[in-house]
């Protein structure tokens, strides 16, 4: 499938998309409580909606003076309730943090949950430093076609750490330490996650790719993961203080993932990160007989939060 096919498949979907997550009501959650920033605004991107998950005794950890973990999440409008998304699934993460922090194996943890701007989110989550490695044809076409003619990850990053991030810090009790700031997403989330951790180093301490889609278009292709390989060699955030998890599946998209991510997982052991001894800081996963969509995701979610935030 060539781009042009590629955005011909899937800007009418993210179209309806964005008509369905402009009129998307609240969240139900169970357990727990969610804050909307309704149209958050910046001056590098759109406007969006920004959902904050907060545990149900947040207000008498917060009156203790407890210190909050924060987990940076995309895709904000499918995390909650698949009522309200527009494939009637979710991520639930308000039962996989609950279920973590009820029994002791992390820290009180809130959840920010950036929405995706519909049709230019491969515009906002495709990793803009990549373009440089890129050769000079198929860098044009991706720009003309999946980006929409704007590369956007760059200012959506300025966005999360210049807008939103002291946003949050200023009005929640957040933990000031890098490593209990962290990012997560999956497909083109995942790719973002990975990348912001490595753009801000200084700001977020892990990042967790669910079925990251290393192959950044529809796809195999050799252009767009060999850029991501220079650019993790070249730019890979130190592993003394941060953490990095990866996983995919085996059917549907995933099916195509596994060579990249095994070169991937490479370049990530070979600058430092290890997957054993007393203190790991890379885990890499194979879901086999699984695909990409929210509901597998939601089933292993707890493993990727419990090792980027484990007490």
């Amino acid at each position: 499938m060539t781009l042009a096919q590629l955005t011909q498949l899937f800007i009418p979907l993210l179209l309806s998309f964005s008509l369905a997550a402009s009129a998307q009501p609240m969240p139900h959650t169970d357990s727990g409580q969610v804050v909307r920033l309704e149209k958050f605004a910046s001056k590098y991107i759109d406007a969006r909606n920004v959902d904050i998950w907060l545990p149900n005794n947040f207000a008498a950890l917060r009156n203790n003076g407890q210190k909050f973990n924060v987990i940076y999440m995309h895709d904000g409008q499918m995390l909650f309730d698949p009522s309200t998304t527009w494939n009637k699934q979710a991520w639930h993460v308000d039962k996989a943090v609950s279920k973590l922090m009820s029994s002791g194996k992390i820290g009180p943890t809130m959840v920010v949950g950036v929405w995706n701007n519909a049709q230019f989110r491969h515009s906002e989550y495709f990793p803009q430093k990549y373009l440089q490695h890129m050769m000079p044809l198929p860098r044009a076409e991706l720009i003309a076609k999946a980006l929409q003619g704007k590369p956007q990850s760059d200012a959506y990053l300025k966005f999360l750490v210049e807008e939103l991030k002291p946003y949050i810090d200023s009005h929640y009790p957040t933990a000031p330490d890098i490593r209990r700031n962290v990012l997560m997403g999956s497909s083109m989330g995942g790719l973002i996650s990975v990348y912001a951790m490595n753009e801000y180093p200084h700001v977020f301490g892990g990042a967790a790719g669910l079925s990251t889609h290393w192959i950044g278009i529809h796809d195999h292709n050799s252009h767009i993961p060999l850029a991501a390989f220079i650019y993790l060699r070249d730019h890979l955030a130190t592993p003394n203080s941060h953490k990095i998890y990866q996983d995919h599946g085996t059917t549907e998209l995933d099916a195509k993932y596994a060579p990249y991510q095994v070169l991937i997982d490479q370049i990530i052991r070979d600058k430092g990160y290890t997957e054993t001894g007393k203190n790991p800081n890379f885990m890499t996963r194979v879901f086999e007989g699984t695909g990409h969509n929210e509901r597998v995701w939601a089933e292993r979610l707890e493993i990727p939060i419990l090792f980027l935030l484990a007490d």
